[in-house]
């Protein structure tokens, strides 16, 4: 394997990565500049930074044709959420789930699971299975349900509401700073993840063409785990801290809009067509999701070790069995 292919992928991710920090730090010290509320922050500008990462690689391989990346990158990286993330998080410390998360958010991911699980499978007609720009734009009028709903929901419980508190905690980060320091930082963040994504599809494409992989299994395990890291480094300090609910709830959202903020977008500037293997994907995907559902209202309302365990040991078997089978 040719090592600059290598080193253009871990570029990428580390610009994809440190691009989305610096974009979440800076858009979020513009948007307290003009007296927006920090959960309003939370829902909106820090949600769309740390989904910048995935949604800057799903558009460079939408623009370059490479569909394949696209499927595969947000499908692994809500794959790698459940199984990955919570996985480790829950074997450094039992992961509570909160009745509100269980009641809204859960059965939200699993609703937007199984709804762009539906859209990707559905052939009516002449129109051929996959996403397509009306699938897209229905997946971001979901997320705008979403965004609504939340704000509302803010209004009553957001005290008790992991979600919401993790949204806005995360909007209070990074402290004052002045208004063309907050532009600068906002730039240089964008830049970072247009840049990084642009290379960290040039390298994973490059990397599938030597090993004869398909671009879905690349995008299923490197990409969507590189861009998951900032999730993976969130949800594990959080565990650590004793605040294992904001872990839980870091992931839930990360998949809502993976599915909506990212996968709509991306299927309205080009069709992204089911890859081989790809219903088995979205069957895990979907199963994953359905799995949480429980653990919101049974087992003492956590996800303890052992099933933390189970979570990482089918997420390594799985990837394990795409990559080398």
């Amino acid at each position: 394997m040719p090592v600059a292919d290598l080193l253009i992928l871990f570029l990428g991710l580390a610009l994809l990565v440190g691009g989305g920090e610096v974009l979440v730090r800076g858009a979020t010290a513009l948007a307290r500049s003009l007296g927006v509320s920090p959960l309003v922050i939370g829902l909106t500008v820090v949600a769309f930074g740390t989904s910048a990462p995935e949604l800057a690689v799903n558009i460079t391989a939408a623009l370059r044709g490479q569909g394949g990346i696209s499927f595969g990158n947000v499908v692994g990286s809500n794959i790698a959420n459940i199984g990955l993330i919570l996985g480790i998080s829950a074997l450094v410390r039992p992961l509570a789930v909160q009745r509100s998360l269980a009641r809204r958010e859960l059965p939200f991911m699993l609703a937007a699971s199984l709804g762009a699980t539906l859209l990707a499978l559905e052939t009516v007609a002449d129109r051929p299975g996959g996403l397509g720009p009306v699938d897209g734009v229905l997946l971001l009028a979901g997320f705008v349900v979403f965004l609504v709903a939340m704000l509302r929901a803010a209004r009553r419980d957001r005290a008790r509401d992991p979600f919401l508190r993790g949204a806005e905690e995360r909007a209070g980060e990074g402290g004052a700073m002045g208004l063309p320091l907050a532009s600068l930082l906002t730039l240089a963040g964008l830049a970072g993840v247009i840049g990084g994504g642009h290379w960290t599809v040039e390298g994973a494409t490059a990397i599938a063409r030597h090993l004869g992989i398909s671009e879905a299994v690349i995008g299923l395990s490197i990409v969507a785990i590189g861009t998951s890291l900032p999730e993976l480094v969130t949800s594990l300090v959080a565990a650590r801290h004793g605040e294992s609910d904001l872990a839980v709830g870091n992931v839930v959202g990360s998949n809502i809009f993976n599915l909506l903020l990212v996968l709509g977008p991306t299927a309205m500037i080009r069709r992204i067509a089911v890859p081989a293997g790809g219903v088995v994907d979205l069957a895990v995907m979907c199963a994953l999701s359905l799995a949480l559902l429980p653990l919101g209202f049974a087992f003492g309302n956590r996800i303890n070790r052992a099933e933390g365990a189970i979570l990482l040991a089918a997420y390594t078997g799985y990837i394990a069995w795409r990559v080398l089978g």
